[in-house]
């Protein structure tokens, strides 16, 4: 009768991140036990076309990059070509 108490008062839990299941003790809330579960291995296409992604997107982030540092340096080369005329004029 004992143990039939003892479990009533255990639940069984499953983490949302990790999946693994937990039994918690009502009375005392501690974790009695865990058990992890294994993680799906991924085949080898599946990491292939994960990693193609990964390198697509880094290359879009790079030339995005890119082209807004060449816009700054237009920028800049424009401000500074309107104060030397600015200086010239001020000059006269």
């Amino acid at each position: 009768m004992e143990q039939d108490d003892e479990k009533k008062n255990v639940f069984e839990l499953i983490c949302p991140h990790c999946q693994s299941r937990l039994w918690v003790d009502a009375r005392t809330r501690s974790v009695i036990k865990t058990e992890r579960t294994s993680k799906k291995k991924s085949s080898f296409d599946d990491l292939l076309k994960k990693e193609q992604k990964r390198k697509s997107e880094f290359e879009q982030k790079f030339e995005a990059t890119a082209e807004m540092e060449k816009q700054k340096r237009e920028k800049a080369q424009e401000k500074f070509a309107q104060a030397l005329e600015k200086a010239g004029k001020d000059e006269r």
